[in-house]
């Protein structure tokens, strides 16, 4: 099998629940089955939704590319970044680092195409959907994105940055009204298009309709390096359904 880097640490809690996520995923029975994996975890990189808003002149790419040239000494084969907005600097760190780095937007892109979504609700950072990160892999596909209006965002950047990041307890009154906005546009699922969006799904059980770009990454990594994925997620990650509200 083939060796996994994570450039990690975008945030702590995330970066964990992805490295949970692999080993969850993987069909092994015995310890030797599972992926080798260097997390290389760096939460003092600085925020990418500041930067690429223009709130801070601190670029996280350099330490993002420094991050990837020490995976890159420590042989592994493919890369993956447990953080979404992170994805803004694909092209950069792709250039830099020279191992392959799966991209988690583009390949949730393709297993939207591939399972006939049609129009996807998008909960994610103000510097995603500001970058056009998830739109023009979705529209290179076919796929239409549908947003939160500004009040509903705003709930989106509260679930993320003042609830999970922040260690609070999440208001899920503000992910149902938000999954209900989406949904009232017509969006067959809601893609969890935040690594800290896809930590609600694993403290609450959310209902069938969302997909996460998370779970997406960890199963294409898995993938990539060989190993054999469960069968329960060979089936799909997500069931289109009217109702994507916690359960």
């Amino acid at each position: 099998m083939k060796r996994l880097g994570v450039i990690g640490g975008l945030g702590p809690a995330a970066s964990a629940y992805f490295y949970e996520l692999v080993i969850r995923m993987t069909q092994a029975e015995t310890d030797q089955e599972h992926l080798d994996m260097i997390l290389f975890s760096r939460p003092s990189i600085p925020d990418r939704t500041d930067y690429i808003l223009g709130k801070s002149r601190e670029n996280p790419a350099g330490p993002m590319v420094e991050a990837g040239k020490q995976l890159a000494g420590l042989n592994v084969d493919y890369i993956a970044i447990p953080c979404i907005t992170a994805h803004y600097f694909y092209e950069e760190l792709e250039k830099e680092i020279r191992v392959p780095i799966v991209h988690a937007v583009r390949e949730t892109a393709w297993y939207c195409r591939n399972h006939g979504i049609l129009r996807a609700g998008l909960l994610a950072t103000d510097g995603t959907i500001q970058s056009n990160l998830f739109q023009k892999e979705m529209e290179d596909c076919g796929i239409q994105v549908l947003l939160p209006d500004p009040e509903h965002q705003g709930m989106v950047m509260d679930l993320i940055y003042k609830d999970v990041k922040a260690g609070q307890p999440v208001e899920w009154d503000k992910f149902r009204s938000v999954s209900g906005q989406l949904r009232r546009q017509g969006a067959e699922v809601m893609i969890l298009g935040c690594s800290e969006l896809s930590l609600l799904r694993r403290s609450c059980e959310i209902g069938a309709g969302c997909l996460d770009t998370m779970e997406v990454l960890a199963m294409r990594s898995i993938q990539l390096c060989g190993a054999r994925l469960k069968k329960e997620y060979e089936a799909g990650l997500v069931r289109v359904s009217s109702d994507p509200y916690v359960r």
